[in-house]
């Protein structure tokens, strides 16, 4: 199973001017933006790590899933939620070759923590031999920053600003997740009971 990323966050869609008030920068000088790409930086490794602990798409962009095999012939987990749309499915056999497969033989079961693209009848289409099915979906709480829920945009902004904080920092004394960050996001993790997710 391989997860890919196709699209990612556009510059525009990260908070910047909001993480600015959130650091207290001063404003209103003929180089207001010289250090934007810096905290565009530190907002993209701040909502990776927090997606990372989650296994939440803050902001939507589009995913592919190879998978060899099907753990449950009639579901297939997705691995990040929350899942807007499962847009293709696509057989891939050992050559290259790929047919696209009717949307009618499944549909997206929408789910907080596991969603699952569930096959119409009995069982998912048959995977070719030492081939793929590829699933493109679509995840995220929103285009828009505004959008994503409050305690998961404040937890960017309090990790995001741990990072500038201590941007010099090489150690690990200083440098880990703060327990603020990790309370805010704690409700969003996928519990896992005997090594099995719920």
């Amino acid at each position: 199973m391989m997860l890919i990323e196709e699209t990612t966050v556009p510059d525009g869609a990260l908070p910047v001017e909001k993480f600015k008030a959130h650091l207290r920068l001063g404003s209103g000088f003929d180089q207001d933006d010289v250090q934007d790409p810096v905290l565009t930086g530190f907002l993209r490794a701040a909502v990776a790590a927090v997606e990372a602990r989650t296994g939440k798409v803050l902001l939507e962009r589009d995913f592919v899933l190879a998978v060899t095999s099907w753990r449950d012939a009639g579901a297939q987990v997705l691995p990040v939620a929350p899942v807007r749309a499962v847009t293709m499915m696509t057989a891939v056999d050992r050559t290259g070759a790929r047919t696209e497969l009717d949307t009618g033989l499944y549909w997206l079961e929408r789910d907080g923590h596991q969603p699952r693209v569930r096959s119409v009848a009995h069982a998912l289409p048959s995977i070719p031999e030492a081939g793929a099915v590829e699933i493109a979906f679509r995840a995220g709480f929103s285009a828009v920053w505004d959008e994503i829920p409050a305690d998961l945009a404040q937890a960017v902004m309090l990790l995001a600003s741990h990072y500038y904080e201590f941007r010099h920092e090489t150690t690990l004394s200083e440098g880990c997740m703060p327990f603020g960050v990790t309370s805010l996001i704690e409700r969003y993790r996928v519990m896992r009971l005997g090594g099995i997710a719920t």
